[in-house]
C-alpha cells in the first residue's frame, strides 16, 4: 500500500493534559510506520458532555504512513492504554487522560462499526478544526 497523510486529534483533561500529548506525540513519532510531519499548536477548550470536569487540551498531529487506517487506529488505541485510557462505552464524554482520534486518512471515507473517517462531526468542533488549520489551512474533507 501507498503511505497516506493522516490527522490525529489529542485531547486530554487528566493529570498533566500537556504533558500526556507531549508523551503521545513522541510515542506516535517512534513508532515503525508512522512518520511525525507536523504538530499544531495547543489549545484549551471547554469538555463535551459534562461539564463538571477539567477542561481540556487539544492538539492535531499530521503523519505519513503505509498503515491501513485501521491498523493505524489500533495504534492509536495502543498509545491511549499505554497513558492509562480505560475505554468505556457508558462514559462517552468522560474526563481521560489521552484520546487519540483518526481524523482524516489521506481522501478516503470510511464507515465501518469501529472507525468513521472523515470522524463524525469534525466539522463543528472547534478544539479540532482550530489545530487542524494549524496544519492544513485549506483542507477540503471528503464528502462522508
Amino acid at each position: 500500500m501507498n503511505s497516506v497523510t493522516a490527522y490525529i486529534g489529542l485531547g486530554s483533561n487528566l493529570g498533566d493534559p500537556a504533558a500526556n500529548l507531549h508523551s503521545a506525540i513522541a510515542q506516535l513519532a517512534g513508532a515503525d510506520g508512522i512518520a511525525l510531519r507536523g504538530v499544531s499548536r495547543f489549545y484549551v477548550s471547554k469538555p463535551m458532555g459534562p461539564q463538571d470536569q477539567p477542561d481540556y487540551v487539544n492538539a492535531v498531529i499530521c503523519v505519513f504512513t503505509p498503515l491501513d487506517a485501521h491498523t493505524l487506529l489500533q495504534r492509536l488505541f495502543a498509545v491511549e492504554r499505554a497513558h492509562g485510557r480505560v475505554r468505556d462505552a457508558s462514559q462517552r464524554w468522560g474526563a481521560r487522560t489521552l484520546d487519540l482520534d483518526l481524523l482524516l486518512y489521506g481522501d478516503q471515507v470510511i464507515a465501518t462499526p469501529d472507525l468513521h473517517v472523515p470522524h463524525p462531526g469534525i466539522g463543528e468542533r472547534s478544539f479540532v478544526l482550530l489545530p487542524l488549520a494549524d496544519l492544513a489551512p485549506h483542507q477540503v474533507f471528503p464528502d462522508g
